[in-house]
């Protein structure tokens, strides 16, 4: 992708097309290669680019809504319990992926309205920040021996990501112009394992209590 991506751009350098910008001046990466598409190609070439856009957009939604459709009806509404009990759970799970298809539209129309950047960059900015407890408590589980207080647990894994949403926002401010990139998703691995730690005793077989 990102080979394609530097052979459409040297194209439309090549060719003076007005590269695509949002409504702010930023250049739009993801506006590219439809622009070349559909208005700087022949007829049949914006065809099957609609066609193999549409094609791999159903295939990658359907399979996320199909896994977060299964998720929260396992986790949250308790399925194998109420298949269990003999209760009906085929209408409840249609219900809960015509729920999850809405939502991804509205968080979709969403980004459209409020993003000014490419949408990729904008998911990789967007895990930086959810994805820090899922690498603190991973490196935690992998490097430590340490036993943590699961009661406690989920305070570093909801401080860790508000602290790094701050220091993003402040961070020009706090750290003399610097801004963060996707090194963030590492500061927020740093401060869930801190959090974790701090929270933690040594196991039993070893010597001393806690911190």
């Amino acid at each position: 992708f990102v080979f394609l991506g530097a052979l459409l751009f040297i194209y439309a350098y090549q060719s003076g097309m007005e590269l695509p910008t949002s409504e702010t001046g930023k250049f739009r990466s993801d506006y590219l290669f439809p622009a070349i598409a559909l208005q700087h190609q022949p007829f049949i070439v914006g065809v099957l680019f609609l066609l193999g856009i549409t094609a791999s957009t159903y295939a990658s939604s359907d399979s996320a809504l199909a896994s977060l459709t299964t998720v929260f009806c396992l986790d949250f509404l308790n399925f194998d319990k109420r298949e269990a009990l003999g209760r009906p759970t085929k209408t409840l799970r249609t219900w809960v992926h015509v729920g999850f298809s809405v939502l991804l539209s509205i968080i979709c129309i969403g980004l459209y309205y409020v993003n000014d950047s490419a949408v990729i960059q904008t998911l990789f900015k967007v895990a930086s920040i959810t994805y820090g407890p899922l690498l603190g408590l991973f490196a935690f589980g992998l490097l430590t021996k340490r036993t943590v207080n699961d009661k406690l647990a989920w305070l570093p894994c909801v401080l860790g990501p508000a602290l790094s949403f701050l220091l993003d926002k402040y961070a020009p401010v706090l750290l003399n112009g610097y801004k963060f990139d996707f090194e963030l998703l590492v500061v927020n691995g740093l401060l869930v394992f801190a959090g974790l730690w701090l929270l933690s005793n040594k196991t039993p077989g070893q010597t001393g209590g806690k911190l």
